[in-house]
């Protein structure tokens, strides 16, 4: 029995195959690596967690100009391919009237681990909006960067920006063997379900 169930397996797997007349994109598929980011919440101008990707900027504050975002970026190949490069954006999104996360950030539950919700809009690829920061080649690589540093190179009115309005840095791969990867989805990059990679890092306005 077991020798015709087996047969009839093969049979069934070979006339599936010669009856197909279509070949789909999603069959050529390969490797890639994924960025990851670490945010340094002690620079945070209002309480944050690791696991977020988000910081604060105290928009109450005197000092706003020159309170400071950092992170450290690095990539994760699986052992399966390597990275040459990352292009660094940076661009300045207004916030909506609605839908934005709550503050202090909730975190899901059970666990205590992640934020229950996501910080920053997905998929995210770069837009039209999104300047190119910095190429980095050495990893990991500490980027810092103040409001008034990244309101300067987005064309950021400081004295404007409202609650919840944020920078975004976002992140396109180039693989050692040329393939550049430039776009993410919710099964990537999704910090309230704690996924592989982290393809956007931000920093939201916020008053105490």
């Amino acid at each position: 029995m077991k020798k015709i169930s087996l047969y009839c397996s093969l049979l069934a797997i070979l006339v599936l195959d010669a009856c197909k007349t279509e070949n789909y994109v999603w069959e050529n598929w390969s490797y890639t690596a994924v960025p990851l980011v670490a945010v340094n919440t002690a620079k945070s101008a209002l309480p944050t967690i690791a696991t977020a990707n988000t910081s604060f900027f105290d928009m109450g504050a005197a000092n706003l100009a020159s309170q400071e975002f950092e992170y450290t970026l690095k990539w994760e190949g699986f052992g399966k391919t390597e990275v040459k490069s990352i292009d660094v954006y940076l661009g300045f999104v207004k916030a909506p009237a609605t839908g934005n996360p709550a503050y202090p950030i909730v975190v899901s539950q059970p666990g205590g681990i992640y934020p229950s919700v996501t910080q920053f809009p997905l998929p995210s690829r770069v837009a039209s909006t999104d300047k190119l920061f910095m190429t980095v080649t050495d990893f990991p690589k500490v980027i810092t960067a103040t409001a008034g540093q990244m309101a300067t190179f987005t064309g950021t009115d400081l004295t404007k920006v409202v609650q919840n309005d944020y920078f975004i840095f976002k992140f396109i791969l180039t693989m050692t063997d040329g393939r550049r990867i430039e776009g993410y989805q919710e099964n990537v990059c999704d910090e309230a379900r704690g996924e592989v990679g982290d393809c956007r890092v931000g920093v939201r306005f916020r008053r105490k």
